[in-house]
């Protein structure tokens, strides 16, 4: 029996009218209901006019069109059910239906589009189609009016084969817009991982309230552990609410499943405890490994995850081991193979590479400088265990591939994609396209200028060969740059591939600058930083620093990396004085957010933005020991992991209502039951008050920034996933594991004066006096510092020595072994050099406490 045909969804008059407020929505009227549009939607005794793909075997059964689709396609469209012929009008709202089953279950796209290239879609929907089957209902509103528009079911995609029957099909116009209302839950807004013990704990009450209202803390048992008052915050303009704050940080134990409760509401559960940090700074360093192009992703190191090698010739992928140019462009092929997916596309691209390049290794960089920095830990990768810290290993995988993409003039190509778009779901592998080399850029040129001088500092005393290598292309590099200063990307070169333009590059030249001036301390890149505006301009944007905004790096590393640059006190006071316009902007916003636009335009990817404001603030407390910066960072957390206006983590796999579908063409389980979600740690872009794609721009209109987010596959504009959002991810995460329990560690009793002698033979003599500064005696020292690049301690007088990788450990001999209050002792030690600079340390530790 054939099912009746059901009246689209309306939303109910008393639909949660305090919610579409909230999201800057206003409810709409009741319309007419107009004529039907589908002719023979119900099937009764014919398929026509409906169309089919010739790979589809369609007929009727049972008074539906049923088609038996074929398994081994690649692109939804590579299999197709369609209509032609449909009139649209602008501005009309419609209401489109249809009962569908699928055996097995599947889900297919259903669409309503423009039925030539571009096919601009009206109405793209994804169903999770069953066995039993469902009736589908769906509104949308013309933006053109259109004689002949196209409803179109793509089927194809599937590895195997399946059926799909389909009846009742339905479109009228005159329907009542559907609003869409995120499900907000709780009132209560809070970090749904953890906060630190000893750290701030922060959470916001959205409430019509206006005065002050009691709060209570409870634990496991439901027990009140801790009460007070909120304190009213007014109207959010990043929200549209009103909110109250709640400041619980006087309660310092430790545990689990905590919950918060205000004005009648009961927050999701949180823990207070450390432990969570120290998972999600590897989580979110493991996502690299399967954003890898061209080599299997091994299923034992991630179970869900393996698939073989994208992109390296095997047929039905053209490959990226020999890519030719863009018409025009070039006359010669590159091998531009490895790497890593730039996001939940195929394309690979420099200046999106190189800020991610650089911050991954600037997690592993922090270990060697700041105080309160541990190593990073194990990632479970190929290279595992081959005396490399894995943490370099994943990085070298980017950076190898920024190596290849270099011309023999020391040009490098911006990007590397397909030479059209493909779409969802489509596995590496299974990528069919041509790709393509897109012209030179000077601004991907610095990139690699800036994170070849990086890497060759820090692979130096792994492998000075490669590091050598790196230093050659990014000396290379920067000669290319100075003589072409202005080869921009086009802001037409968006087909297939995003175009990342930038016509600005001089933050690009600061930030190689810094970076080749740090490894090598040579005067043409020190005169180059003295003479530049940016180096004393402030460069900290409200919006934060990215891929397009570059200077912050070299300013970072100039103030947290040993150099001996003229004046470099300033630098790090800049630092400083960044870190405080950040920690400002946070206090000020009811969510403790650091990012507020002037505009109140949130950007695409805000959350990386976000991010990397709060590493400006943890670059300054590495240098300051200052506690109002630490508590900064853990209080910016807090909005990433739930405690914002739609009360839900943006990083999967953390947080009881968290991202898990963001836009990717093979972390795809919204599309495919069969591929996976995306792995846990993966951070999506998050609120974008541009709402570009037609998912957003069908449910978010007229939304407050907050609300400008929806977790959806299809919303590439506020929910994709990214190389470079994830690496501010990775380092914050691995900063706030590093803290502990959220107490400022202080420092060592001590003071060390570290002396360069002079050269020798073999490299460089030094001497090294260690006095007690404290009121009690010392008995028994270890000193440790890390050497810049690949020096190499070749003999020690009055210490024994050891060393792993750029890390010296220096112990006393029993002959020192005691120090006295007030007293001192000296060793001295012969190395060798390595070529570039050779500051004096930052940062020296005594008994594992930094010293003076």
């Amino acid at each position: 029996m054939k099912p009746a045909l059901k009246k689209p969804r309306r939303l109910a008059a008393a639909l949660a009218a305090a919610a579409l407020l909230a999201a800057g929505l206003t409810p709409s009227t009741a319309y007419a209901e107009g004529p039907e549009q589908i002719p023979n939607g119900t099937f009764d005794s014919t398929t026509a006019p409906w169309w089919n793909t010739g790979n589809l075997t369609v007929g009727l059964d049972n008074g539906r069109l049923c088609a038996d689709v074929p398994g081994g396609t690649v692109n939804p469209w590579d299999a197709i059910i369609g209509l032609d012929g449909i009139p649209l009008v602008a501005d009309e709202t419609y209401a489109y239906s249809f009962f569908a089953t699928a055996t097995p279950g599947r889900v297919a796209r259903a669409l309503i589009q423009l039925p030539v290239d571009p096919y601009t879609a009206y109405l793209a929907a994804n169903p999770e189609l069953s066995v039993s089957g469902n009736t589908y209902n769906y509104t949308f509103t013309a933006p053109v009016s259109l004689p002949n528009a196209q409803v179109a079911f793509q089927l194809g995609g599937s590895p195997t084969p399946w059926r799909f029957c389909l009846d009742n099909v339905s479109l009228t116009g005159g329907a009542e817009p559907e609003v869409y209302a995120p499900d907000t839950g709780p009132r209560v807004r809070v970090n749904q991982v953890t906060y630190l013990p000893k750290g701030p704990k922060n959470a916001t009450v959205v409430t019509t309230a206006t005065s002050a209202l009691p709060w209570q803390l409870k634990n496991a048992s439901g027990t009140v552990v801790a009460q007070g008052q909120t304190t009213p915050r007014g109207v959010d303009v990043s929200s549209g609410q009103n909110v109250h704050s709640i400041n619980f940080g006087s309660y310092t134990m430790a545990g689990a499943d905590f919950t918060l409760t205000a004005d009648g509401e009961t927050s999701r559960p949180f823990d207070i405890s450390p432990a969570a940090y120290a998972q999600l700074k590897l989580d979110a360093l493991k996502f690299y490994y399967t954003q890898r192009s061209g080599t299997p992703i091994d299923d034992a190191l991630r179970p869900g995850y393996g698939r073989p090698a994208g992109h390296v010739g095997v047929a039905p992928n053209q490959g990226d081991t020999s890519v030719p140019c863009q018409p025009g462009v070039c006359d010669y092929r590159l091998n531009v193979a490895g790497g890593w997916y730039d996001a939940g596309d195929h394309g690979k691209y420099v200046v999106n590479g190189g800020i991610s390049a650089w911050q991954v290794m600037s997690t592993f960089e922090r270990t060697k400088n700041a105080a309160t920095a541990k190593p990073i830990g194990g990632l479970n990768i190929p290279e595992s265990g081959n005396a490399v810290p894995d943490v370099l290993d994943e990085a070298r995988w980017e950076q190898e591939f920024l190596l290849k993409m270099q011309r023999p003039d020391g040009m490098v190509h911006h990007k590397i994609h397909d030479q059209n778009w493909t779409g969802l779901p489509l596995l590496p592998h299974l990528d069919p396209q041509l790709r393509e080399l897109h012209p030179v850029s000077t601004a991907a040129t610095l990139n690699l200028a800036a994170t070849g001088a990086q890497a060759a500092r820090l692979y130096a005393p792994y492998d000075a060969a490669f590091a050598a290598k790196n230093l050659a292309a990014a000396r290379k590099a920067w000669t290319a740059a100075k003589a072409n200063p202005a080869i921009y990307a086009s802001t037409a070169d968006g087909n297939g591939g995003g175009t990342y333009d930038d016509t600005n590059v001089t933050d690009e030249f600061y930030w190689a600058a810094a970076e080749l001036y740090i490894t090598t301390g040579e005067k043409e890149y020190k005169d180059y930083l003295l003479a530049s505006p940016l180096h004393t301009a402030d460069i900290w944007r409200e919006r934060g620093f990215d891929w397009a905004a570059t200077a912050q790096l070299g300013r970072l590393d100039l103030a947290t990396v040993p150099n001996a640059l003229p004046n470099r006190a300033a630098v790090r006071a800049s630092v400083l004085a960044g870190a405080d316009k950040y920690l400002a902007t946070l206090k000020a916003h009811p969510y403790g957010v650091p990012y507020a636009p002037a505009d109140n335009v949130w950007d695409w990817g805000s959350n990386n933005l976000v991010l990397n404001n709060m590493v400006v603030m943890a670059a300054a407390y590495d240098i300051s020991g200052q506690k109002k910066y630490l508590d900064g960072v853990l209080e910016g957390i807090d909005y990433i992991l739930g405690r914002n206006a739609l009360n839900q983590s943006y990083v999967t796999g953390y947080g009881e209502v968290a991202s898990k579908n963001q836009h990717s063409r093979w972390y795809a389980h919204q599309l495919n039951p069969d591929l996976p979600n995306p792995p846990r740690g993966t951070l999506s872009g998050g609120p974008n008050s541009s709402i570009q794609d037609p998912v957003a721009q069908t449910k978010l209109q007229g939304c407050k920034p907050q609300f400008c987010y929806i977790d959806d596959i299809e919303s590439w504009s506020t929910n994709e996933l990214t190389i470079n959002w994830n690496s501010p991810l990775s380092w914050i995460s691995a900063f706030i594991a590093d803290q502990g329990d959220g107490s400022v560690t202080p420092a060592g009793k001590c003071d060390v004066d570290y002396k360069i002698l002079g050269s020798v033979s073999q490299g460089f003599a030094a001497e090294v006096t260690v006095k007690n500064t404290g009121s009690a005696t010392i008995n028994g020292w270890t000193l440790r510092w890390s050497f810049l690049g690949g020096q190499k301690v070749l003999a020690a007088v009055g210490a024994d020595d050891s060393q792993d990788g750029a890390t010296v450990t220096a112990k006393n001999i029993l002959l020192n072994k005691t120090i006295k209050p007030g007293k001192s002792v000296k060793f001295g030690f012969v190395a060798k050099s390595a070529p570039g600079a050779n500051p004096v340390p930052d940062l020296i530790t005594l008994n594992g406490a930094a010293c003076a």
